[in-house]
């Protein structure tokens, strides 16, 4: 029975082609939400980069193990600053380097080498590749290839929250949505157009694998420093998921997670704000969103704000050549009048 929940919780990452339809099937049967009913639940939290992830999980993973459950937080972010607020800025080695360092070295990665442990929570970062060199999306594959090894499929949390830049739309971040690795997905964002981009193309790929025969879905949205203008809001009822909690835009927070001060604690007057998102997350059931198009995302901001009412005229072969413009001859046939 272990090894069956085990299978069911977390697909073998190497069957992924097997996992994907022909494109002629897409718009087959549609797929009805479900509760997660699995006894480890696997969220990934997406998010525009610099938007308040890394500050809303460290938060949220040590509220949840606060109250007794059993929390595995994965950074799988190139920055590997999710772990950073929760280590009191100290950051951890992480899985790409120590492996390659192991390597070198001709030795074997072992789980204390990359996951640390506070206030109750488990926590490691993936990394990514140096830069100017290599993919972070492969980075992302080879890191969970890596926790494969190490265990992974046996491990006993009861919820395991990975951390991913929504920026970059590609295979390797698309991981636990392509693959069904989450059984649902939470995404963080503002009252900006730039973290609600984000937040649609989520929902997008989220539907694109839904129509494969996917089964993750979307939980809800998270508001972050919300200034109360309600753009977030209106994103959130109009590709119809639920929004999990509205963490106001404050100075007092602003403050604390400078100074990598966890305010996911009974003993914070935040507390309370984090509980309740962690009861959300909880219960939130997957659902599948409906993404908008880009006029239908630009209509939830005044236009003024977004080029709305800008009218596009059309460039000509002139305009482009410049003070290289020159009348060419026409190639209209002129006949002599009769």
């Amino acid at each position: 029975m272990k090894d069956e929940l085990n299978k069911d919780a977390v697909p073998n990452l190497k069957a992924y082609d097997d996992r994907l339809k022909d494109e002629a099937g897409l718009f087959g049967e549609e797929i009805e939400p479900r509760e997660a009913t699995k006894k480890t639940q696997i969220i990934a939290i997406y998010g525009k980069g610099g938007i308040g992830k890394s500050f809303t999980l460290a938060n949220l993973s040590h509220m949840m193990a606060e109250q007794g459950k059993r929390v595995l937080l994965i950074g799988c972010d190139p920055k590997s600053d999710t772990t950073s607020l929760l280590f009191g800025g100290k950051a951890c080695p992480t899985i790409i380097e120590t492996s390659t360092r192991k390597k070198l070295a001709g030795e074997e990665v072992k789980i204390g080498d990359v996951c640390f442990k506070r206030g109750g929570v488990f926590a490691m970062e993936l990394g990514g590749p140096e830069v100017g060199r290599g993919c972070g999306g492969r980075g992302i594959i080879h890191g969970f290839e890596l926790l494969e090894k190490l265990g992974f499929h046996d491990w006993d949390f009861d919820y395991v929250l990975l951390d991913f830049l929504g920026d970059v739309v590609c295979g390797g971040f698309g991981l636990p949505i392509a693959r069904d690795m989450a059984q649902k997905v939470i995404l963080v964002a503002s009252n900006d157009l730039q973290s609600l981009y984000v937040a649609n193309n989520v929902c997008s790929a989220v539907e694109y694998f839904r129509r494969l025969g996917g089964n993750v879905g979307v939980a809800g949205l998270v508001i972050n420093k919300d200034d109360g203008s309600g753009e977030a809001q209106a994103f959130a009822e109009a590709v119809k998921i639920p929004v999990l909690a509205a963490i106001p835009q404050d100075d007092d927070l602003r403050k604390k997670s400078a100074n990598y001060q966890i305010v996911g604690t009974d003993a914070s007057p935040w507390g309370a704000l984090f509980a309740e998102l962690g009861e959300n997350v909880a219960v939130a059931p997957p659902v599948r969103p409906e993404p908008l198009d880009q006029d239908g995302l630009l209509g939830l901001f005044d236009a003024s704000e977004t080029g709305g009412d800008v009218v596009l005229e059309p460039a000509t072969d002139q305009d482009m050549r410049g003070k290289n413009a020159a009348p060419k001859e026409s190639l209209e046939v002129i006949y002599d009048d009769a």
